[in-house]
């Protein structure tokens, strides 16, 4: 199992939203960069990466700040936001990132997730975030009709790697994670899920890593970090025991 520290990236800042909402923004570091490499010093070997400005807008100025974790740290990579193209794929692949979060593009067009997991075998992953059981899109802003089980097990079908699941009721609120969501997930696709939104105390990592032999293969936190509710080398020795 794996532990995920997130940075989130608005306006060139880590920032932290409540329930994805934009108006609801933490600032906790200016430079992503320096974020990255004190999570790199604490041990951990992936760092989850989202562009907030990619995923509402489709567009970003935020690839700098990706290109500079790449070169300048040894973490491995997973990032989302705004992929909705073969360019921006291609680009994050030559910088370095390890795996690429697709979402709304996936959503709207299952072709393109085909297409771009038979281009870059095990690279492909998607970001599957719900409310209320379906899946939202474009930043968290829309919400759809599509049921979260149902889009993982088109996913999987379609050449996915992995899913990353985030119930965004959960996300930021420092309430725990949906765990029985993920789970289920977990149990019907074959593929790796990664569990994400309300991971706020050393007890949900405990919590978490005992669903591993049932799929849950990592866990994405973020606001717990930056608050301090989580040790991260506590949690680390947790998920690799």
């Amino acid at each position: 199992m794996i532990f995920l520290p997130a940075i989130d990236i608005c306006e060139g800042s880590c920032v932290r939203l409540e329930k994805g909402d934009f108006s609801k923004k933490t600032i906790f570091n200016k430079n992503p960069l320096d974020q990255a490499k004190s999570f790199e010093d604490l041990g951990c070997d992936w760092l989850h990466v989202v562009d907030l400005d990619g995923a509402k807008e489709g567009i970003s100025n935020n690839d700098s700040f990706i290109e500079e974790i790449a070169s300048k740290t040894s973490l491995k990579i997973q990032f989302g936001g705004g992929v909705r193209s073969f360019d921006k794929i291609h680009k994050l692949v030559d910088c370095g990132v390890e795996r690429i979060v697709i979402g709304t593009k996936a959503l709207n067009n299952i072709d393109f997730l085909e297409e771009a997991s038979g281009l870059y075998n095990n690279k492909i992953a998607v970001g599957i975030d719900a409310r209320n059981g379906n899946v939202s899109i474009e930043g968290w802003t829309k919400d759809s009709n599509t049921r979260a089980i149902d889009f993982a097990l088109h996913a999987e079908s379609r050449g996915a790697c992995a899913i990353i699941f985030t119930d965004i009721d959960k996300d930021g609120i420092m309430s725990g994670p949906n765990i029985s969501s993920t789970k289920e997930i977990a149990e019907k696709v074959s593929i790796p899920v990664i569990a994400s939104g309300g991971v706020s105390t050393i007890d949900d990592v405990i919590e978490i890593k005992k669903y591993e032999k049932d799929g849950i293969s990592g866990m994405i936190c973020g606001r717990a970090i930056y608050d301090k509710k989580i040790n991260i080398s506590a949690a680390l020795k947790i998920v690799r025991s």
